[in-house]
């Protein structure tokens, strides 16, 4: 037989785990959750008339459910100097607890502990909403890394990168991260700055050229020289800019706690003047002046006040979820109905990211297609890539090109079906036809100069000596995105921005096509967070949108930033307030009119909750309000804006 003792114990086990795990990372929620549950203990136990009972649940419940307030409350008085809500709210439910005992009237204790109760699930909504993780800092992280082969008298020894020195030369081996930013003296290669710069397309770089930590090597070694200390690198200072720009709270923020403080002075300076001054000025009896007083702390609370907000941002939020609008913190809901100015990355945010042929120039386009796929699958090129899946998409056959070799920077040669063939630059494949008699048609010259101010890359081919004809590569833009960047403008939004690291041609061409009012172009990270501050100023709120690493800082800094959920990197949708779940611009539209829809109710909630604590204050001034009444109105104001909060639920 099976023991049942050790099955007991093992089911014990893990649920002290399961317990001990949830109280460890949500805390204020299993709070709020035991506090209401002793809360509902204590009611019920008081309406079967067990009054000790009642008490202790209710004990219990002020305690677990108060605790993280008083302590928060007591430690500003303390450290700050300061009045703030939270001890606000547990002076009036202290007080109606000493009222309810005093006077027998235990629901009055009870009343106290739903003011509990309520704030305690704020605190544990908005710890939800507000608490960000480290894991966009270790996602950059993951970027650099943490060894380098350095060369020392042609010996090659692996080192920490953080034990590098001006002057030391690094070797980088094809496929490999770059350690630290460094000076190519010695090969060639074609390194991937996606990362960094957002450019859809390598970056051929040789000796004399600068490449940057973070980056990945193509095809050939390269051997660097480090100009500057290993901190000072482009990555370092991105993960720097990232810290930097979370630390900055936003203005709403700011003043709410400014209010709340405020408001907590005022309410607790009337209290104590209540309960004081009458029966030495007016002659008023102890009892009934400090009753009036403490009705006044009940119905002055600001438990409505504060419902006005969360719940409805909770709502919005919730509703945003269901469009696939990710938004990662309460507030910027709010502040997505301020946005006055959106800044735009371009590479896989206002285009998929993926290049593609765009347009062919030939006689015969399928034997164009077919001769360059045969010479470009030898190749791991993007390029040469986008060129053959164009092959495949028209189903075109080709035989495996021979003798292949690749040109550096120039292009490829080969043969095909027994006659030489040539694919690359223009310069590269007009001087192999020239050399064979033959000339290059000036349509030909005219159509590529046109394509190549329009931001795209131009590649010739030829075969048996005669030129075949051009191939455009670019990578597309969205086909969405002319008509988002229409919609926003139509929300009045003042100006919509490109921030991009891609040149400027490319950049102003699309541009334009967008209808996109400024271009910044040929941008690093640290130039597009400069940008973004000089937007700050000048229009208030912006937010930003981007997908890669080198959109981090600045997504990081704006007001808002937006992140393309399918596209973006792991350290973009970490920084990012917002997230595009499906990659949708036109999800933009809806995003900026829940904000505005979100800061109406939140209006609407908090003038409703001041005007009804000021009708309540006033009656209880005038003493036509008793207590039960007071916390009837109070709970009520609070019922009332939640409600009025889930409107945000529908679309």
């Amino acid at each position: 037989m099976v023991s049942i003792a050790p099955l007991n114990a093992l089911s014990k086990s893990r649920f002290s785990d399961l317990y001990k795990g949830l109280l460890n990372e949500h805390p204020d929620a299993v709070a709020a959750i035991a506090c209401a549950v002793l809360v509902g203990l204590g009611w019920q136990t008081l309406a079967l008339g067990w009054v000790g009972g009642a008490l202790l649940f209710l004990a219990a419940a002020y305690v677990i459910g108060g605790f993280e307030s008083a302590r928060e409350g007591l430690t500003t008085l303390v450290q700050e100097k300061e009045l703030d809500v939270d001890l606000l709210m547990i002076v009036a439910a202290l007080g109606a607890a000493s009222l309810g005992l005093w006077q027998r009237e235990y629901n009055l204790i009870v009343d106290g502990a739903v003011l509990i109760l309520i704030f305690a699930i704020s605190g544990a909504l908005e710890g939800y909403a507000m608490g960000r993780t480290e894991r966009n800092i270790q996602g950059l992280m993951s970027l650099t890394a943490d060894t380098a082969t350095v060369v020392r008298q042609e010996q090659e020894q692996v080192m920490p990168v953080s034990a590098l020195q001006v002057g030391d030369q690094v070797l980088v081996k094809p496929g490999e991260l770059v350690p630290t930013d460094g000076i190519v003296t010695e090969g060639f290669s074609t390194v991937n700055q996606a990362s960094i710069t957002g450019e859809s397309i390598p970056v051929e770089k040789a000796v004399g050229d600068e490449v940057l930590a973070g980056t990945l090597n193509g095809y050939g070694a390269l051997r660097l020289t480090l100009h500057q200390p290993p901190e000072s690198s482009l990555i370092q200072r991105v993960i720097r800019l990232v810290q930097q720009a979370q630390t900055e709270a936003p203005p709403s923020q700011k003043f709410m706690e400014r209010f709340e403080r405020r408001y907590a002075q005022v309410i607790v300076t009337v209290g104590v003047l209540l309960a004081t001054l009458p029966p030495l000025l007016l002659g008023w009896g102890w009892e009934q002046t400090i009753y009036r007083a403490l009705v006044f702390l009940v119905v002055a609370s600001p438990c409505a006040l504060m419902a006005s907000i969360m719940p409805t941002l909770l709502s919005g939020i919730a509703n945003g979820a269901r469009q696939g609008i990710l938004f990662k913190n309460g507030a910027q809901l709010e502040q997505m109905g301020q946005i006055r100015a959106i800044a735009f990355d371009k590479t896989g945010t206002l285009t998929t990211g993926q290049l593609d042929v765009v347009n062919v120039l030939a006689d015969d386009p399928d034997e164009l297609l077919t001769v360059a796929a045969a010479l470009e699958s030898l190749s791991e090129h993007p390029i040469g890539a986008a060129i053959v899946q164009a092959a495949q998409r028209r189903a075109l056959t080709w035989q495996a090109a021979t003798n292949g070799q690749a040109q550096i920077g120039q292009g490829i040669t080969g043969e095909v079906a027994g006659q030489s063939a040539v694919v690359g630059k223009a310069a590269f494949v007009s001087a192999q036809v020239q050399a064979r008699g033959q000339a290059v048609a000036p349509r030909l010259t005219k159509q590529s100069q046109q394509w190549e101010a329009e931001g795209k890359t131009v590649v010739w081919v030829a075969h048996g000596g005669t030129m075949l004809g051009l191939i455009a590569v670019a990578d597309r833009v969205r086909p969405e995105a002319a008509r988002a960047i229409a919609r926003l403008k139509h929300l009045r939004i003042e100006q919509v921005v490109m921030l991009t690291g891609d040149n400027a041609r490319t950049a102003h061409s699309m541009a334009q096509y967008l209808g996109i009012d400024q271009v910044h172009a040929d941008l690093m990270p640290d130039d597009k967070v400069a940008i973004l501050r000089q937007l700050q100023q000048q229009y208030g709120s912006v937010a930003m949108v981007g997908d890669g690493i080198n959109d981090a800082p600045a997504l990081a800094l704006a007001t808002v930033g937006i992140a393309m959920g399918t596209a973006g990197s792991d350290v973009a949708l970490e920084t990012a307030d917002i997230v595009l779940m499906a990659d949708r611009l036109e999800k933009l539209e809806q995003a900026i009119s829940l904000g505005r829809r979100a800061r109406a109710v939140v209006r609407q909630n908090i003038a409703f909750a001041l005007g009804l604590i000021g009708i309540l204050i006033i009656g209880t001034l005038s003493g036509h309000i008793t207590l039960p009444m007071g916390v009837l109105g109070h709970e009520g104001s609070t019922v009332i804006v939640t409600l009025s909060g889930l409107r945000l639920l529908r679309n």
